[in-house]
């Protein structure tokens, strides 16, 4: 009974998720393309369209200079070739900023020359592969999403690279969390398996922070934020702000040999022979990230600080709020340390910028646009603006130069959502009216207000009148109160999916456009399956034993443990060879509800001791082996009362991937 139990726990709660994790792009299920975009919103999109300049066409020429091979037809394959409905005709149906942006982010095809020894493939996913020249190889910085893609990008760059072609790839260096800049790793160590492996400071922790322990709801969230399930035309996505979007295949991690910055904010470290300067910058776009400044090619890596938009302070799918403040900072701390003798500048998305004064604009103006955000946001807060308008108020405190500038546009983080991240960050959720302090549940809510306003049908026919004039936002508030208190009323789902489709035809943040649309989508067709997981194996399977049992206790249900009284058991785990072996151990106790567990010298009295080989934990979580049949092969063992891991298993809950987001029928 205890070996199938814990061979069903633990296959149950990862191998299900792991293998899920694999593609992170189910096909779509429905040949779906949405609506024409209506009087109102074609007038809308051109009157933008008016206030923009388009003669400015100096970021196109940054993303053509140098190009030193175009795609061949494999290559283009990965991502680029789905995109190739994009035109120089503006249609009605995207806000026209941003398809600008998404005709730039078609620019880049082929592999780059940022300058000697400094070389990019762009267009592939959505980062840039980068290899930087050493003294007997390359120097990989940011490895893209997929292994898939990884090595299909390094394989076109060492066909065509003009210096070096023989030489192996012997560093890789991740500049922080994110899964399109750490997930093809796997790919790069298949091809050299001696690369040495560099990473921004805690990225292993932050890396299974961010993307295991929320990494259901993440997922669906990200679905919504990526148009995961949309199609590629003018009606669905048409870019992803950073770059066209994201490759198709499985998303790795290879644990880094040496974490940089772990003694403080500045590290000069020799790789490969090039001495590189790291400055810590955790906590602005990444919970772990690092920039690089390279002294004898005076180039600046700018990771994710920098790129042609602004970027997320709050990201749409669900993570920590980031600090724009130190943002600002760490940007000015790169001007002032590197701003008098950097001639490039080059990062993780975008192309790179050259010259002095143009990196000093480039790198003042970013600087500025995240301390504007921070700073206004809280010159408002402290004026009384509460959380609901403040994303309305800040576009009136934006000067015209900043807005004028298209690198500070919100394509991925728009001034509303970045305001009210702010707003959040200091002040949380609530606004201090006594109102919001305790509102109904939503759908309890929703009926009240229904009733309150007539009815149903009587909130549908002035929807009706106010979608004929295109008051789309207030529409969607009053429709979604319609459709959560009464999922069946068809007429009032058809025009709150035709609403969201509007409001997604004029956003100008990609990741609202595809909430927008994807909402509508759903509306009308239900849940389609193409959740990115970033919870992937090779994420999976650096976690350490207590994050390990962190990520149960977030799914237990407490009051079915709470009935099943207190239990203690204690987890061995053996890691290494022979000459560096390590064991660990852990109490896990369960009481009161909750699953807790700390890390201990000495083992503890306990109901249950499990013994397992990390190695061999790793080997379950990627579906090489079961629990269960470790146990019967005795290379793990439980002793003790064989119901007390068998209780803990009986309280975990399994979630559900496609969680409603929109009311289903």
């Amino acid at each position: 009974m205890k070996k199938s139990l814990l061979g069903l726990a633990i296959t149950i709660t990862f191998t299900a998720q792991v293998s899920a994790a694999q593609h992170e792009h189910d096909h779509i299920t429905v040949d779906y393309h949405g609506k024409p975009a209506t009087a109102a919103t074609t007038e809308f999109n051109k009157e933008l369209a008016k206030t923009l300049n388009f003669d400015d066409k100096a970021a196109f020429e940054r993303f053509s200079k140098n190009k030193i091979a175009a795609f061949d037809e494999a290559t283009a394959k990965i991502l680029r070739a789905e995109f190739t409905f994009i035109s120089e005709e503006l249609p009605d149906s995207v806000n026209p900023s941003l398809y600008r942006q998404a005709q730039l982010n078609m620019v880049p095809n082929g592999l780059y020359k940022v300058q000697d020894g400094i070389y990019q493939v762009r267009g592939t996913d959505l980062s840039n592969l980068t290899l930087i020249r050493g003294e007997t190889g390359w120097i990989a910085y940011d490895v893209l999403l997929t292994k898939e893609a990884a090595q299909q990008s390094i394989k076109f760059a060492f066909e065509h690279l003009p210096e070096g072609k023989d030489l192996p790839i012997v560093a890789m260096i991740y500049s922080h969390s994110h899964a399109d800049h750490f997930g093809g790793a796997r790919g790069v160590q298949e091809l050299y398996p001696d690369v040495k492996v560099y990473g921004s400071n805690n990225i292993t922790a932050e890396i299974v922070d961010e993307n295991v322990l929320a990494g259901n709801v993440m997922s669906r969230r990200a679905a919504y934020q990526y148009g995961a399930t949309l199609g590629k035309h003018d009606h669905g996505i048409v870019d992803a702000a950073l770059a066209k979007g994201l490759s198709k295949g499985e998303i790795t991690y290879v644990k880094p040999h040496y974490e940089l910055n772990q003694q403080g904010k500045w590290e000069t470290l020799t790789i490969d022979g090039l001495e590189m300067v790291f400055m810590d910058a955790s906590g602005t776009e990444a919970a772990s990230e690092m920039i690089t400044y390279i002294p004898s090619m005076k180039a600046l890596w700018s990771g994710e600080l920098t790129y042609d938009g602004m970027h997320n302070v709050y990201t749409l799918r669900g993570a920590k709020v980031r600090d724009s403040l130190k943002w600002s900072k760490d940007v000015n701390e790169m001007i002032n340390a590197f701003g008098d003798e950097v001639n490039v500048l080059f990062a993780s998305h975008s192309a790179p910028v050259w010259g002095n004064d143009e990196v000093n604009h480039y790198l003042r103006m970013q600087r500025d646009n995240y301390g504007l955000v921070h700073n206004q946001s809280m010159r408002l807060a402290n004026q009384g603006v509460v959380i609901q308008d403040i994303g309305d108020a800040i576009m009136e405190t934006i000067p015209q130069k900043v807005q004028d500038e298209w690198y500070t546009n919100g394509y991925h983080g728009t001034y509303s959502h970045n305001a009210k991240a702010v707003y959040n960050m200091y002040l949380g959720y609530f606004d201090m009216n006594p109102a919001n302090l305790n509102p109904l549940p939503t759908k309890a809510e929703a009926e009240k207000f229904v009733e309150y306003m007539g009815g149903a049908d009587n909130v549908v026919q002035k929807s009706k009148q106010d979608f004929s004039q295109g008051e789309y936002r207030f529409v969607a508030t009053a429709l979604n109160k319609v459709v959560m208190a009464d999922p069946q009323h068809q007429v009032a789902r058809d025009l709150l999916a035709d609403t969201y489709e509007q409001l997604g035809y004029q956003a100008e943040g990609a990741g609202w456009r595809n909430i927008y649309l994807t909402g509508a989508q759903e509306l009308r067709v239900g849940i389609q399956t193409g959740s990115p997981k970033t919870a992937s194996a090779d994420v999976i399977s650096e976690m350490d034993m207590p994050t390990l049992f962190d990520y149960l206790a977030v799914q237990v249900d407490s009051i079915k443990a709470a009935s099943l009284g207190d239990i203690t058991l204690n987890v061995v785990t053996h890691s290494g060879d022979k000459e560096t072996k390590q064991t660990d151990k852990l109490f896990v106790e369960m009481s009161n509800g909750n699953l807790s567990n700390i890390s201990v010298d000495t083992l503890k009295k306990a109901d249950a001791t499990l013994t397992v080989n990390k190695s061999d934990v790793v080997k379950v979580l990627l579906g090489q082996t079961t629990m269960k049949a470790l146990l019967e092969s005795g290379d793990a063992t439980m002793e003790g009362d064989p119901k007390a891991f068998a209780n803990i298993v009986s309280s975990l809950v399994k979630f559900e991937p496609d969680f409603e987001i929109v009311p289903l029928k």
